[in-house]
């Protein structure tokens, strides 16, 4: 920021409209500008030879850094409190990132057994390969965490809320049993976004993000994002970003940060119709369960009220005829979109055990609680007559 207070010292709705700006805008502009440029010119072979060395900063090569990217980078910082950021390619890059720098042959992950489903897949089936191994528990109960770890435990993977059970983690209380052992803890914040929960703040050291979802918030951008607590920890993972070249592009990086300046606004929307859509639902006759962070019921519910800032827009529900209730009701939709991913300003509904999780065995699937029966919901800014009026009446063609 060129003038006024620094962002980190603002609110949290005016940050996430003005962090991320250039301190010395170069003609006075107020949006970032797009720096679509591969390479940058040195003034001389000195200063090459000077940014190449670490002697002097500046920018090299778009793969190491760019100044819109940078600008994304800066504003995730400031968001989740953290030392720095690192924006990659997907929220896929972003995880796999963390695991290249933090892992060796022969590390032990203890990770959240609910977690999206190619992250579990790509630990049980691909990271084995080279030694890496990962026991998965409910991580809603802490003698679990205690229990799983090992000597050769080097990484706590936590997702919270869980994709798609919405289990609450404690993280105040998963980083203290980590950090006992020595161990650093990673947090997938993606349901919740830095503005309703900030585990660095929680004594998290790692957070990420798939920036496709709440962050960017218009479903026409996928990107991810690393945030650290630490130097050590930045340096470590942006180095293995660099090298293994899971950087973003500067036109994602400018879609996403404009995307970011109306989080506010779409949370809180989103939010309350995923409150009132979830107490309909839980009146509901041919509804059979409902689990929102929200909701009194949820076995998390005071967990969720301790480190979250409000209860977020996913939620997931169960309906009469199990799968097959399931699919008239998506089958029968029309303002809510048939599709997956989340965190978009439109409702998007998916089953996830057929589509986002069908990759992990059923028997896996089942032990972290993705029921067959289960559909998720990933609400947004329609009107809440409209939405619940939609969903009556595909609820309304389920048989008795």
């Amino acid at each position: 920021m060129s003038k006024g207070r620094k962002s980190r010292e603002l609110k949290k709705a005016s940050q996430i409209i003005h962090s991320g700006q250039f301190g010395d805008p170069i003609f006075g502009e107020v949006s970032v500008p797009i720096f679509q440029s591969s390479t940058f010119a040195f003034p001389s072979a000195q200063e090459g030879a000077d940014r190449f060395g670490g002697r002097k900063s500046g920018y090299i090569y778009t793969r190491l850094s760019n100044p819109t990217t940078r600008a994304l980078e800066d504003s995730l910082a400031t968001l989740e409190r953290g030392f720095g950021a690192m924006a990659t390619a997907t929220g896929m890059a972003a995880i796999n990132t963390v695991f290249l720098a933090l892992l060796d042959q022969g590390s032990h992950v203890v990770s959240t057994d609910c977690v999206y489903g190619a992250t579990r897949v790509v630990l049980q089936s691909e990271y084995t390969r080279f030694g890496v191994r990962t026991t998965f528990v409910d991580t809603t109960d802490l003698t679990n965490i205690e229990r799983a770890i090992e000597p050769s435990t080097r990484l706590l993977f936590i997702e919270t809320p869980t994709n798609p059970t919405m289990k609450i983690t404690d993280i105040r209380e998963s980083a203290a049993i980590a950090h006992r052992h020595g161990i650093p803890v990673m947090v997938d914040n993606t349901f919740a976004s830095p503005y309703l929960q900030r585990p660095l703040e929680l004594g998290a050291d790692i957070v990420v993000h798939s920036l496709t979802k709440f962050l960017n918030g218009h479903s026409d951008v996928v990107g991810g994002g690393i945030v650290t607590a630490r130097e050590d920890l930045f340096k470590r993972i942006r180095r293995i970003l660099n090298v293994f070249g899971s950087t973003m592009d500067p036109h994602q990086a400018w879609l996403i940060l404009r995307g970011i300046k109306t989080l506010a606004l779409r949370l809180e929307k989103a939010q309350e119709n995923a409150m009132r859509l979830a107490e309909f639902l839980n009146r509901h006759p041919k509804v059979t369960w409902v689990t929102y962070p929200g909701l009194p019921h949820h076995p998390q519910h005071d967990t969720a009220r301790k480190q979250m800032d409000g209860f977020g827009s996913m939620l997931c529900f169960g309906v009469r005829n199990g799968l097959a209730g399931g699919v008239v009701v998506m089958d029968s939709v029309g303002l809510i979109t048939l599709a997956v991913s989340l965190g978009g300003i439109e409702t998007l509904i998916e089953h996830p055990a057929s589509m986002t999780h069908t990759s992990v065995p059923v028997a896996e699937r089942e032990e972290a609680g993705i029921s067959d029966d289960l559909v998720r919901l990933s609400v947004g800014c329609e009107d809440f007559e409209d939405l619940r009026e939609d969903l009556d009446q595909a609820l309304n063609r389920i048989p008795d």
